[in-house]
């Protein structure tokens, strides 16, 4: 195979890797019945006139497996985390005891298991949505190379095929272990 098809195939396999990386951070920000830190360190933290993530300004420690507890590094910013906690969509209202937020998370409805496992149904199908088209810049590159012959562009397009379907299955993988764990009671 040329150079051109290798490193085509190699910076679609890079950008492939991060579509389920990013997939697999998607389904991890998703709330189970388990209390994770996942669940609010992205949030945004309005401290010190900026916004910041939340797990800059506080540490999240999971004593039980229902709860977290939030600490802020610095007492005067534990306000505007238990402001970002109450408006993000948790849906949790935290308790604040003048040094630290606890969160306690109630079990999950049945109703609410499955909406949540729609939603990341739908997370894993924007996955392989995202490396369908990764495949689809991938095949223009190749096809669009004078230096190619076409036997060279369609091995590199099989292999590419086989890069996608093994994405595809990862996305799909993850996705399955998530469900169990939803729908775990």
């Amino acid at each position: 195979m040329s150079e051109f098809a290798e490193l085509v195939l190699e910076d679609a396999k890079d950008r492939m890797d991060k579509a389920i990386a990013h997939s697999r951070t998607e389904f991890a920000s998703v709330r189970s019945g388990r209390a994770s830190p996942q669940l609010v360190e992205r949030l945004q933290v309005e401290a010190y006139g900026v916004e910041v993530r939340l797990i800059e300004v506080a540490s999240v420690s999971v004593p039980e497996a229902r709860q977290l507890i939030v600490t802020p590094h610095d007492p005067a910013n534990l306000e505007a985390v238990e402001r970002a906690i109450r408006l993000s969509d948790l849906g949790i209202s935290p308790s604040n005891d003048g040094r630290s937020l606890r969160l306690n998370f109630p079990p999950l409805t049945e109703e609410r298991r499955k909406d949540l496992v729609r939603m990341v149904k739908k997370m894993a199908e924007d996955g392989r949505i995202s490396i369908r088209n990764i495949r689809r810049d991938a095949r223009k590159e190749l096809e669009g190379a004078d230096d190619l012959s076409e036997d060279e562009v369609s091995r590199a397009e099989k292999d590419l095929d086989k890069l996608t379907q093994q994405s595809e299955a990862a996305v799909d993988g993850a996705l399955a272990d998530k469900e169990d764990e939803l729908l775990e009671v």
